[in-house]
């Protein structure tokens, strides 16, 4: 399968991940707006909790990796990196970014 496809596909998939993991992220925004003890509840939860990190994760790098996606979709939109070479290149420097940033997205949430 050609580059350009698989970061498309994964443009794709993220935008999925993002759908579902709102309801984790407007789950914890509704108990952190609640009260100060639900604030407290939501805090300890990301602190302590390992699948709690793990979905906050998933959830960060999915926006990030389709933020970067999105960008390179809007470029070709504009006309540019259209032929199968600058594609391919597109699509590594979209691969490269993503990745970058979703390493750092898991340094700063562990």
């Amino acid at each position: 399968m050609p580059l350009p496809a698989v970061t498309s596909i994964l443009h794709r998939a993220t935008g999925v991940a993002l759908f579902f993991g709102a309801i984790f992220a407007m789950y914890l925004l509704g108990l952190s707006l609640d009260s100060q003890s639900g604030f407290d509840a939501a805090a300890e939860l990301l602190r302590d909790s390992f699948l709690a990190k793990l979905i906050a994760w998933g959830f960060v790098s999915a926006l990030l990796y389709h933020l970067v996606a999105g960008i390179k979709h809007l470029i070709m939109d504009l006309g540019y990196c259209e032929e199968l070479e600058s594609g391919t290149l597109a699509a590594k420097v979209t691969l490269i970014a993503g990745g970058v940033l979703v390493l750092l997205a898991g340094v700063w949430i562990w």
